[in-house]
């Protein structure tokens, strides 16, 4: 068995003469295509032709979703936005990471024009936010902190120490007593990692 590539619906993945098709393929014209999105499988049997199928990946197959609540870390900010990688969906990891963007009027509920991104997120800062609308190839997934359960959830100060929460808009470091400013989540019991 060879490791499993991922492969799209109607993508072509060999001629008939190099393999018999399987499971999740079809042929035409003398070549064999994925009919399903999922990962490319070719198996061995003594002399004959390999057999391809292509099977389903329940785990790749998860996609953030417009309402799901996103873990994900943050990559840069500017004034306007925070970019960030998302890494789970609710409780599951992603196999691949999605690019997402938090907008400076998407970061709180109140107060919208007073936001500023930089008092709200820092680079590497871990955050739960909501997915508001879906990227594509080219933009990002669109994400929303604007509820008290949204926002960062672990953060690191300078000295590189975990910081605890101790108002909705500032974390402190225990071991330099430093306060920083974020948007801070308060968290739901059932969205702790442990």
């Amino acid at each position: 068995r060879q490791p499993l590539s991922p492969c799209v619906t109607g993508e072509r993945l060999c001629s008939t003469e190099e393999a018999t098709a399987g499971s999740g393929t079809y042929t035409r014209h003398g070549f064999i295509f994925s009919s399903l999105a999922g990962c490319l499988e070719r198996k061995s049997e003594d002399n004959e032709l390999p057999v391809v199928s292509v099977v389903r990946d329940s785990e790749s197959q998860l996609l953030p979703n417009v309402g799901a609540v996103v873990t994900c870390k943050v990559c840069s900010i500017n004034s306007r936005f925070a970019k960030v990688h998302i890494l789970y969906v609710g409780s599951t990891p992603l196999k691949s990471t999605f690019r997402g963007t938090i907008r400076r009027e998407d970061i709180r509920a109140t107060e919208k024009d007073k936001v500023e991104v930089y008092k709200s997120f820092r680079p590497s800062d871990i955050v739960l936010a909501k997915v508001i609308s879906l990227g594509d190839a080219q933009s990002n997934y669109l994400l929303s902190t604007a509820e008290n359960e949204l926002g960062v959830v672990v953060a690191r100060s300078e000295a590189g120490v975990q910081m605890v929460p101790i108002s909705w808009c500032e974390m402190q470091c225990p071991r330099t007593h430093t306060k920083e400013f974020r948007k801070v989540a308060r968290v739901q019991p059932q969205f702790l990692q442990t």
